[in-house]
């Protein structure tokens, strides 16, 4: 198989976080692919909750400082980096004092979603590929995993469709069994549009839900993976229409890299079968 350079854009990796089937998969798969002579970068949020010292996070100064526009508000880009000694991966962490600083994911320590979660998936999408552009790195394949990393789609068939580094980039996104019931802030949509998302890329937004930003990554790919037998329902009735290649993760399956790269291919045209 040709080389290829991956991107990988993931909510969750483990040691990190806690092991789990998400954070599993995204620890193990750039592995691999990486193993395959491939080229990979792998980027996830700075969580608070992530211990900095014991897993040897550091800033990078040249990648850090950019501010991310949000409704008129400047929020300042942190990145960090820390690598996986033994397989020789590196990690790079989006970090913020106003989105990602607290000790919690998605829910405060009394359960309650936090109310700008919509604010926050802007924030990583916009900090990932900003990095990106800074990193000079020109990916084949996005493959973007957990609901957080799904407005990074939308991003990239829009406002970064003419840019050098995405212009020819195919992108893959994994969807799981990460679902939550609470909606997002009505405003979500006008956030979106005033980052330059045109207007015809907002009606899944209208009613803000996980099941529309999701729905609005799948629009958006190039290719999409199954990636638990438990997702949404409404969102595997949705998947009935779309067009492009699927894939299911192979479930209870360890051997799983030679088969994501061929779907890569696959996604790529450099395959007509998986």
């Amino acid at each position: 198989m040709a080389q290829k350079k991956i991107l990988y854009v993931a909510s969750e990796i483990y040691p990190y976080l806690e092991e789990n089937y998400i954070s599993q998969i995204c620890r193990y798969l750039p592995q691999g692919i990486q193993e395959n002579e491939n080229e990979i970068r792998t980027f996830m949020p700075k969580y608070g909750i992530i211990n900095e010292r014991k897993n040897l996070l550091h800033e990078v100064i040249r990648l850090s400082g950019q501010n991310i526009i949000i409704e008129d508000s400047d929020h300042p880009l942190i990145i960090k980096v820390a690598s996986l000694q033994a397989v020789r991966m590196q990690i790079y962490f989006i970090g913020s004092e106003d989105f990602f600083s607290r000790k919690h994911l998605i829910r405060d320590e009394e359960g309650v979603f936090f109310p700008d979660n919509d604010s926050r998936a802007i924030f990583f999408a916009k900090g990932v590929i900003e990095t990106v552009c800074k990193l000079g790195w020109n990916p084949d394949i996005i493959h973007c995993h957990g609901w957080i990393s799904s407005l990074i789609p939308v991003f990239i068939k829009t406002c970064y469709k003419d840019n050098p580094f995405f212009q020819d980039a195919k992108i893959v996104t994994s969807i799981y069994h990460d679902h939550f019931k609470e909606k997002f802030k009505p405003r979500f949509a006008k956030k979106l549009k005033n980052t330059g998302i045109p207007q015809e890329c907002l009606t899944h937004f209208k009613s803000p839900t996980y099941d529309s930003i999701i729905q609005s990554s799948i629009d958006h790919s190039d290719g999409i993976v199954i990636g638990h037998s438990d997702i949404k329902p409404s969102i595997m009735e949705y998947l009935k229409k779309y067009k492009g290649p699927i894939f299911k993760h192979p479930e209870g399956e360890d051997e799983y890299v030679e088969q994501y790269e061929e779907f890569y291919d696959l996604v790529m045209g450099n395959n007509s079968t998986l």
